[in-house]
């Protein structure tokens, strides 16, 4: 479980693909410092299992299933990465409950400036789209942000310098695609509900 709060950006240093699935070589400094095999990192939202430590880096491997359902797919040695380690029973729940878990991906549509702000818009599937609510919580490539708009097919977020500069959403372009993971409870509450999806 993760609160959606990116701890550091990240560095895409290596990825070997294989027939159906990838290996990834990330360096992060923090989220290495107390990392050991087997622990999780979330990497641009997607839970990751350590499989190797050396030095600041580590590796992960990422199955067929998590490459036809993120964006992991798409980096690149170079590549920038949200990365967040998970949460404690003693750590504070900055953001919201985050599992890590792909719900859809999805492309940024356009960037609008403001005096200490930037509103992004994403599209907006119809698979997910009964779970996002204006001033409800979304995750954007693993990074927890407040729903400020939302419409029929797309929905908007408002950026704050700091999560500008401290994440990929800062240098995303228009037709970059990004994960997306919707509020969990949401869905638990849809589906004790009478009629709820299965």
């Amino acid at each position: 479980m993760f609160t959606g709060i990116i701890e550091e950006l990240g560095c895409v240093m290596a990825i070997e693909q294989g027939a159906a699935s990838a290996s990834l070589r990330v360096r992060g400094a923090l989220v290495t410092s107390d990392a050991a095999l087997g622990d999780s990192i979330a990497v641009n939202g997607v839970c990751l299992t350590v499989t190797a430590l050396s030095g600041d880096e580590f590796e992960a491997d990422v199955m067929q299933e998590t490459l036809l359902r993120s964006s992991l797919g798409a980096l690149r040695a170079g590549s920038p990465v949200n990365l967040e380690r998970p949460l404690t029973l003693a750590s504070r729940l900055g953001g919201h409950l985050v599992q890590g878990h792909v719900d859809a991906t999805v492309s940024l549509l356009g960037r609008t400036p403001g005096e200490n702000w930037e509103v992004v818009r994403f599209e907006l599937p119809t698979s997910v789209s009964r779970y996002v609510v204006e001033k409800g919580s979304i995750t954007v490539d693993g990074v927890s942000l407040t729903v400020s708009d939302v419409g029929d097919d797309w929905f908007a977020v408002s950026l704050i310098p700091t999560t500008l500069e401290l994440t990929t959403l800062g240098s995303k372009q228009s037709g970059d695609l990004v994960n997306l993971e919707v509020d969990v409870i949401a869905k638990y509450v849809e589906r004790m509900l009478p009629g709820g999806q299965s």
